[in-house]
């Protein structure tokens, strides 16, 4: 099959999956990390088809909607076996999809391959800045969390479960991980693209306490 057409047939499959999925890992944000991909792979020289595929293909089989800790991709690699991509691309991609996720930073998400890089960045790219803190508070919202208790502090993770079972509160999730985003993108390309990102989050904080805290003390 045409490598186009299997891009086309993915983005297909994935839409059908993710259209309307209301936690901030939908379509939408599936599209934003295509294109951030496609143009992070222009300037670092990626394998384009990788990269594309891959970006589409990352939350198929998120670890953060299973009952499990783990990343089990059986739905994405019975996919890409079903429009015949070759077997050697397919363990690319799923290599790096299984180490994409922050998991809280208590694993081990370093991307060895260029196109890892480059779709690992586009994702924690689409995690900061205005789009970031919309879909926050999007997850915040669809797990039934509070947006800000001032009482419970940001937590230092320790294991996947803590991660994943945390009674927490939305704001927290800023210095859990966001803030952190920016020192840990790969790519030169993506390196100055969140400088703006993460400078937008740090002034919508300090306007976010400022009106928590109105008048002032």
């Amino acid at each position: 099959m045409d490598k186009n057409l299997m891009i086309e047939k993915t983005k297909d499959f994935v839409k059908e999956k993710l259209y309307g999925e209301g936690s901030g890992h939908d379509w939408f944000h599936i599209e934003r990390v295509y294109n951030l991909s496609k143009f992070i792979a222009e300037k670092e020289n990626a394998d384009l088809f990788i990269v594309e595929i891959t970006s589409l293909l990352h939350d198929i089989d998120d670890w953060k909607f299973s009952n499990d800790t783990d990343t089990n991709t059986t739905t994405t690699e019975n996919f890409l076996a079903s429009i015949s991509v070759p077997k050697n691309d397919i363990n690319k991609i799923i290599s790096i999809i299984k180490t994409m996720s922050f998991k809280g930073g208590v694993v081990d998400s370093t991307q060895n391959s260029i196109e890892g890089k480059v779709v690992q960045d586009s994702d924690r790219l689409d995690a900061i800045g205005a789009i970031g803190i919309a879909r926050t508070f999007a997850y915040g919202g669809s797990k039934g969390r509070q947006i800000y208790d001032p009482s419970i502090n940001p937590i230092e993770f320790t294991s996947l479960e803590q991660v994943k079972n945390a009674g927490n509160h939305t704001v927290n999730h800023f210095y859990e991980k966001l803030l952190k985003l920016k020192d840990l993108m790969n790519t030169n390309t993506a390196k100055e693209i969140a400088e703006k990102r993460h400078k937008f989050m740090e002034n919508f904080l300090e306007e976010f306490y400022s009106e928590w805290n109105f008048p002032g003390k």
